[in-house]
């Protein structure tokens, strides 16, 4: 996964992170394409494409593990509760997990990707979590609906979407104060 897309759009404010390492503000950073407004300083933000592809990197792990929950959860015939506590832990968990491989693979220790991981995702995917699990919960029929319902797809999809459409602004307000998926950046 290219991280490079969910730059703050900064050239400061990169604190050097235990086990990782200083870019010195970047100077000498050379084939990094993609830095729109790289020496812009907060006064450009986050663009909307930043934004989007954050989001789109969070939504696909937590999408991945909450469907799993609820898959698990609806198999196993559990109650409403414990199939979303499960679908909700395993968003979490899917959605850490794309950025914790990326930033281990870039040569950082366990110990601080999972710092950089949960300083990365965590506001975005409770904020995802929250919204779709609310639609899914306010969605008639929807909690009770099996695998093999339309109506169980169209709450999670439709959660999904809607989820995306919310989430995409706090990831950009996040961006473009170095915050969030700005983290990622120094690790690559």
């Amino acid at each position: 996964m290219d991280h490079s897309t969910h730059h703050s759009g900064t050239a400061h404010d990169h604190a050097t992170p235990a086990g990782g390492h200083d870019h010195g503000g970047h100077d000498g950073h050379g084939g990094h394409d993609g830095h729109g407004g790289h020496h812009g300083g907060h006064a450009q933000g986050a663009s909307w494409s930043m934004a989007v592809k954050a989001t789109l990197h969070c939504l696909t792990g937590c999408a991945m593990g909450e469907i799993l929950g609820m898959v698990i959860g609806t198999a196993l015939m559990w109650g409403n509760a414990p199939t979303m506590i499960l679908a909700i832990t395993l968003a979490f968990v899917f959605g850490y997990s794309f950025t914790l491989f990326a930033v281990v693979r870039a040569g950082v220790s366990l110990k601080a990707a999972i710092k950089v991981a949960l300083a990365a995702d965590t506001v975005s995917i409770a904020v995802m979590e929250l919204v779709d699990n609310t639609i899914i919960a306010l969605t008639p029929g929807a909690m009770d609906a099996h695998l093999s319902d339309g109506l169980f797809w169209y709450a999670l999809l439709g959660g999904f979407a809607v989820a995306f459409v919310i989430t995409t602004p706090v990831n950009k307000w996040m961006i473009g104060r170095g915050k969030g998926h700005a983290v990622v950046h120094a690790y690559h």
